[in-house]
């Protein structure tokens, strides 16, 4: 039997500022590139992380969802200086495993899931229960990076 290496066409990368989303970037940047697959970066606003003051502030909201806008733009540049030319970006709104796997997945037609094993803040990042989450139930190939 002979075991071929799998081609990806379209590579989707989840980030945010935990360290092993930024190695998981740097490794789709170059999977990417020696795919010459197009590069979608994702990034999740996690509205049930606020407190319901903050929840309740649309002020607050706004900005946090225009930091996150900004961030993924940084993102978007660096792959473009990377050599890259079919980048996407997207963000959306929710738990980031179910949104990713349920919506962004079906929506860009991937079939490379790239994600760090940790998450940037809350209890939830020393379990890496969103990674383990996609890994169970994404419909394609899911690399999880420490």
């Amino acid at each position: 039997m002979e075991v071929t290496e799998k081609d990806f066409q379209k590579i989707l990368v989840g980030v945010d500022q935990s360290e092993d989303a930024q190695i998981a970037f740097h490794y789709a940047l170059k999977e990417a590139k020696k795919q010459h697959a197009a590069l979608y970066i994702i990034s999740i606003f996690e509205k049930q992380n606020l407190n319901v003051y903050q929840a309740l502030d649309q002020n607050f909201i706004n900005q946090k969802k225009a930091e996150l806008q900004t961030e993924i733009e940084t993102y978007r540049q660096q792959a473009l200086d990377f050599g890259l030319t079919d980048v996407k970006v997207v963000i959306d709104e929710g738990d980031p495993g179910e949104t990713i796997v349920k919506r962004i997945i079906p929506h860009t037609g991937a079939d490379l899931l790239i994600v760090g094993s940790k998450s940037k803040k809350g209890i939830t990042k020393y379990f890496g229960s969103q990674a383990a989450y996609m890994a169970k139930y994404a419909p394609i190939s899911v690399m999880i990076i420490r």
